[in-house]
C-alpha cells in the first residue's frame, strides 16, 4: 500500500533524494538495501507532513481534458485554470491532479 505515496518521489526534493541515494549506492557508501528503506521513510514522512502541517487550503476551476481512475489512484487533466488560494491568484494553461485515498495506507504496527 505504501506504493500510493511513491508519487511525492517526484517532487523536487524526492527527486534529489533519489539522485543522492543512488550516487551513494553508486560509490559503495550505502547499501541498495538502506537506500530503499531511506526511499520508503521518505514516502511515509511526505505523507505524515503534508496531512499534519498544510492548513491552507487552494481553488480552482478549469476545463476539464481528461479524467482517469486506476488502482484507487485519480488524475485530473485541466486547462485554462484559475487558481487561487489566500495569498494569491493565477491563470495557469496546464494542471495536473493527482489524488490517492489516504485512508489506504495502513499504519505500521508497533515495533517490539
Amino acid at each position: 500500500m505504501a506504493a500510493a505515496f511513491e508519487m511525492y518521489r517526484r517532487s523536487a526534493i524526492g527527486m534529489s533524494l533519489t539522485e543522492t541515494l543512488d550516487e551513494m549506492v553508486f560509490s559503495g557508501a550505502l547499501t541498495p538495501e538502506l537506500a530503499i528503506r531511506v526511499l520508503l521513510q521518505f514516502d511515509e514522512s511526505m505523507s505524515a507532513a503534508l496531512e499534519k502541517k498544510v492548513t491552507s487550503r487552494a481553488f480552482f476551476k478549469g476545463s476539464l481534458r481528461t479524467y482517469n481512475y486506476c488502482d484507487n489512484v485519480w488524475t485530473f487533466n485541466l486547462r485554462d485554470v484559475m487558481f487561487r488560494n489566500e495569498e494569491m491568484s493565477e491563470k495557469i494553461p496546464k494542471l495536473k491532479i493527482v489524488a490517492c485515498d489516504s485512508s489506504l495506507v495502513k499504519p505500521k504496527p508497533p515495533q517490539q
